[in-house]
């Protein structure tokens, strides 16, 4: 289990653009490159085995900043903040999971479809904490069936 702290990217989503004369995709999101170097770097300094070849199972708990409007000026939540309790607004779940995945790819794992179990979450931080995700991977032994820590 570790920790990647940083601005969360989406990934999967594409953007084309010509290039002398040939089309050029790359990610959407300006920041996916940077979160997967994140993600990689942690992973690799909390990991120091071999890629796991069998089933895996994986937990991430994503953590988002509230907006600003969310907070009053102590630092206690707003009545907006009361109200949205979720973060149901872009970048949505799947494409988190997704990049971050596919960043882990060859340093836990040797191919994502390895994945066989997920417990998946996007949450806000509370005041104190910072924005980014808490990974857990375990081999899966068929047996697991318990909620991932934080």
């Amino acid at each position: 289990s570790f920790f990647v702290p940083g601005r969360i990217a989406p990934g999967g989503s594409k953007t084309g653009f010509y290039r002398h004369g040939r089309v050029i995709m790359a990610p959407a999101s300006k920041f996916t490159k940077s979160w997967m170097q994140s993600v990689r770097a942690v992973a690799i300094a909390a990991y120091h085995g071999s890629p796991i070849e069998g089933a895996v199972r994986l937990c991430l708990s994503f953590r988002v900043p509230r907006p600003k409007s969310h907070w009053t000026k102590k630092t206690a939540l707003s009545k907006t903040g009361r109200r949205r309790p979720y973060p149901i607004a872009k970048p949505d779940l799947t494409k988190l999971i997704r990049s971050t995945e596919d960043a882990l790819t060859g340093i836990l794992w040797k191919d994502d479809s390895q994945v066989v179990r997920q417990v998946t979450g996007k949450d806000y931080c509370t005041h104190q904490e910072r924005s980014g995700v808490f990974i857990t991977v375990e081999i899966y032994d068929g047996q697991s069936l318990h909620e991932c820590q934080k």
